[in-house]
């Protein structure tokens, strides 16, 4: 039995190897967007796909994000499986309708008859000196449209197995691929990729003790490092021992993985760029006080970006969640009551 050596891999090429691969296990599958062709996309993810698969499979398209998501509908009521790149999180807007109106809707409205699957690439998300319009956290509208799938890797791995799962979904799914996380690397085998868990499921990045740190996308290695930095600084900290749960998939959302977690812990952060107020941490502190509130032995607190818009490169550092800010929401989770 040969063994193959694992190399660093960015997240960025797992997403292009799962293209490549879903293209070449399934005709059906087709790639469309903003200079996704020649150019191989503005993060170089459709790199390469043109060339090898011809550009009537992956197809540059005119700068119309409604135009764009208007030909998938009309691609995957044909029965293709198109993927869409929106090129910038903020760039989707105006296919919002399309999304709402049509996608999320079709399946309902057949009666199951007529599924719609297609995967929209969006990257998403700041922490790369991005402009307005290019760093917006906008995953709170797509959770809020009843149809939709949403899932936000944070890993390698990840990337890989849950765009295969995106694109393989007979629900329309948005797939929110943190900006930021594109060139983080990881030991990663593209020609045995490792099985991961499916949409639908969280799971614990570490372990923990103290308190349960809630997040997914570009959020996770910030927890992470919290979690570290708690660990380390003792006397800041107090000794804390968090738990970081990475969730995955947002919609459908694991309240079993999530809530066991703050059933042991008792405590609970959640984490995430995008704004407080209506943001996706509302709805979660709502489940996790539903179905925990006999454990909980704090309030659920949320560390988001402020509720303004995306702020010029140099202040982004002071808007996203970092890891003062996730230790100072720990601080407040009414310790006294352990003394």
């Amino acid at each position: 039995m040969t063994t193959v050596a694992l190399k660093p891999a960015t997240m960025a090429q797992a997403l292009t190897r799962a293209l490549r691969d879903a293209m070449a296990a399934d005709p059906s599958v087709h790639v469309l967007g903003e200079d996704v062709g020649t150019l191989g996309g503005v993060f170089r993810v459709t790199d390469g796909l043109a060339a090898e698969f011809g550009e009537a499979r992956c197809t540059d398209t005119p700068l119309a994000e409604a135009g764009i998501l208007g030909t998938a509908v009309g691609m995957a009521m044909y029965g293709l499986r198109p993927v869409v790149e929106m090129q910038f999180d903020a760039f989707a807007y105006p296919a919002f309708e399309q999304l709402v109106s049509h996608v999320a809707r079709m399946r309902n409205r057949t009666r199951g008859r007529m599924p719609l699957p297609i995967t929209v690439r969006v990257p998403y998300g700041g922490g790369i000196g991005g402009v307005e319009h290019h760093s917006d956290s906008s995953e709170a509208y797509y959770m809020a449209t009843p149809g939709l799938h949403v899932v936000a890797p944070a890993t390698v791995a990840d990337a890989y197995g849950l765009l295969r799962a995106a694109i393989a979904s007979d629900d329309p799914v948005v797939f929110l691929e943190p900006k930021r996380l594109y060139w983080s690397k990881d030991s990663w085998n593209p020609e045995d990729p490792e099985t991961v868990e499916p949409i639908g499921r969280a799971v614990v990045r570490r372990p923990g003790r103290s308190a349960t740190l809630i997040t997914y996308g570009p959020s996770v290695p910030v927890c992470l490092e919290a979690a570290e930095a708690a660990r380390a600084e003792a006397a800041r900290a107090e000794g804390w021992d968090l738990e970081v749960v990475d969730l995955r998939s947002l919609v459908p959302f694991d309240d079993d993985t999530v809530c066991a977690s703050v059933r042991r812990t008792g405590r609970a952060v959640v984490v995430h760029e995008s704004g407080s107020f209506g943001g996706p941490g509302g709805e979660i502190a709502a489940r996790v006080t539903e179905r925990c509130f006999h454990h909980l032995e704090a309030p659920v607190l949320r560390v988001a970006g402020f509720d303004l818009p995306y702020p010029p490169p140099m202040l982004e550092r002071h808007h996203l969640p970092g890891v003062d800010r996730i230790l100072d929401a720990v601080a407040r989770l009414q310790w006294e009551a352990d003394n």
